[in-house]
């Protein structure tokens, strides 16, 4: 059966792969499945027969035989569990690398989200800069906690798994701020994770959907 996923046809991040399918992308690239993309405009994300697959008309979605996903780590953590190679064979190390996957989700990706809406939306606000300077502790209370439990460690649960995939997508949003190069730890560990092959590809076929589109 063939994979099928939905990603924007004009993406916002302008082919920087930040945009939420390249999750999804990543993981494929990782297991070695195959995929077709489904590239959608704006309007398109909001039409009903979208919808019927992601009620929030939003992307990544994913389709393989009769089952239909949204929301970025639930399908990164279904290819995880179906195919080999991005969870750990025991069990306790495999429930604790899901728990990551939850963490880089729920705990750590909310601030940096929220810094990303002040930098970009509130430059016209005269209390902005005493907002995002609030984000920004907050952010980097999370970078801290994280960064004390990787330690000097090359992942967060043994080999590389779904939890690293989903926390340096996470990590990647800071990208141009500063943040994480406070954290040496941390700037080597989305280091390692961007120079992974099957990163590589996954951003390659992303940055190519942005330079056709904007060729157009």
């Amino acid at each position: 059966m063939t994979i099928t996923i939905t990603a924007f046809e004009k993406s916002p991040d302008e082919g920087q792969g930040l945009a939420r399918d390249m999750r999804v992308r990543w993981a494929l690239e990782e297991v070695g499945q195959a995929y077709d993309v489904r590239l959608l405009s704006m309007a398109q994300l909001k039409q009903p027969a979208h919808r019927a697959l992601n009620p929030f008309g939003s992307i990544p979605t994913f389709e393989e035989g009769n089952l239909a996903l949204f929301e970025s780590g639930a399908i990164v953590l279904h290819i995880a569990q179906r195919h080999a190679g991005l969870l750990p064979e025991d069990t306790d190390a495999r429930e604790r690398a899901i728990a990551w996957i939850f963490a880089a989700l729920n705990t750590v990706e909310p601030p940096i989200v929220e810094h990303e809406m002040a930098t970009y939306f509130e430059c016209d606000k005269a209390w902005r800069d005493e907002h995002l300077a609030m984000i920004v502790e907050r952010v980097r209370d999370r970078l801290v906690d994280l960064s004390k439990r990787l330690g000097d460690a090359d992942w967060l649960e043994g080999n590389f798994s779904a939890a690293d995939l989903m926390m340096v997508l996470v990590l990647r949003r800071l990208d141009g701020s500063g943040i994480v190069d406070e954290f040496p730890n941390l700037a080597a560990y989305v280091a390692r994770g961007v120079a992974r092959p099957a990163y590589q590809r996954a951003f390659e076929a992303q940055a190519a959907v942005f330079a056709a589109r904007s060729r157009n």
